[in-house]
């Protein structure tokens, strides 16, 4: 049997700033014959995520592999359980072809390997996004975190993404006042004509006290917070009592250049969150991953946008070997909607 060449993208060099394509590097390695238990795949959907910026610097070496989920099919397999032609998730990185052994009876959730759900028809490209962990995010920061009530306010910052805007129409579907913040007026109109949030701002021009003060007039009982930084000062300070923030991200600083020694300092008013009773819980969806609730909520999302509830728009690059350039755009925000990547 001819031996499969897999080519995956590593770290060339420290990313400083803004990532650069020569940040990046594609390699090739031949991959042995399967072993029992193992399966052979190849990937036919990717997604890069503002997560891995993160990640290739506080937990990446040089020539490390970049992490990441895919949709993928099974082309040899000596595992019963993924035999050839299943399609699977799996957590496995930067790669068009991956061999993986399923621990039996192990975990089959977002960081492992699980089984593609029953898309009803929907694009298979949707696990990786409103159907994956983008769409789980939204879903369980807003529910479980916000919690919010009929008629309360929620303000969603980087709300043309592929969390933001599933939060903001979840956040419609329980009866909210949903604000929401993004980079262009393409996306603005998205957000008010096709997603139906209520108001729609453009970040990069706004006053923010003024836009609160005559737009938010009673107040903002939710922040769904994907920024971080100067944003979340503002937002904060027009709170109303007992109001919740969601910290799911903070973009903002994902590509500031620190000195040694120097420590990360957000803008934050410690008197207005002890005066107004305010609560901010940072999370990320791992704490749902390995629960039935997580494929749960996946099935309700799904139904959400078969029912016309949820709209979704994916923004595609074509070509696993233009990775660096989709998730360099990613940082820009020149995607709206979800960044995936067909292979």
């Amino acid at each position: 049997m001819t031996a499969t060449i897999a080519r995956k993208f590593v770290l060339a060099n420290k990313i400083i700033g803004a990532p650069k394509l020569t940040n990046f590097k594609l390699v090739e390695e031949t991959l042995s014959p399967l072993n029992e238990g193992e399966i052979l795949t190849k990937a036919e959907w990717l997604t890069v995520d503002p997560y891995m910026r993160i990640l290739s610097v506080e937990t990446m070496k040089i020539g490390d592999q970049f992490l990441g989920g895919q949709v993928a099919r099974v082309v040899q397999s000596r595992c019963s359980e993924f035999p050839e032609g299943t399609q699977v998730v799996g957590y496995f990185g930067w790669r068009d072809f991956t061999i993986y052994k399923p621990k039996p009876g192990g975990p089959r959730n977002r960081s492992t390997i699980y089984k593609l759900p029953d898309m009803k028809g929907l694009p298979d490209s949707y696990a990786l996004g409103c159907l994956g962990m983008p769409g789980m995010t939204a879903f369980f920061g807003l529910t479980e975190i916000l919690k919010p009530q009929q008629g309360e306010t929620l303000v969603v910052s980087a709300a043309a993404g592929a969390v933001g805007s599933i939060v903001g129409q979840i956040g419609k579907i329980k009866g909210c006042n949903v604000v929401g913040f993004a980079g262009s007026a393409d996306k603005l109109k998205w957000l008010k004509d096709d997603l139906g949030f209520d108001q729609a701002f453009n970040y990069k021009s706004a006053n923010l006290e003024d836009i609160f003060k005559t737009h938010v007039p009673k107040g903002i009982d939710c922040y769904f917070d994907n920024v971080g930084g100067e944003f979340t000062y503002h937002v904060a300070e027009n709170m109303n009592e007992y109001g919740r923030i969601a910290q799911c991200g903070s973009i903002s600083s994902y590509n500031y250049v620190r000195v040694p020694g120097e420590l990360i300092m957000e803008p934050f008013n410690y008197k207005v969150f002890r005066v107004k009773n305010l609560s901010l819980l940072a999370y990320n969806t791992g704490r749902w991953s390995n629960s039935p609730i997580y494929f749960e909520a996946m099935k309700q999302v799904r139904d959400w946008i078969l029912e016309g509830k949820i709209k979704t728009q994916e923004t595609v690059t074509e070509g696993f070997e233009k990775m660096p350039q989709a998730f360099i755009e990613l940082l820009e925000g020149k995607n709206t909607g979800k960044q995936i990547i067909k292979a």
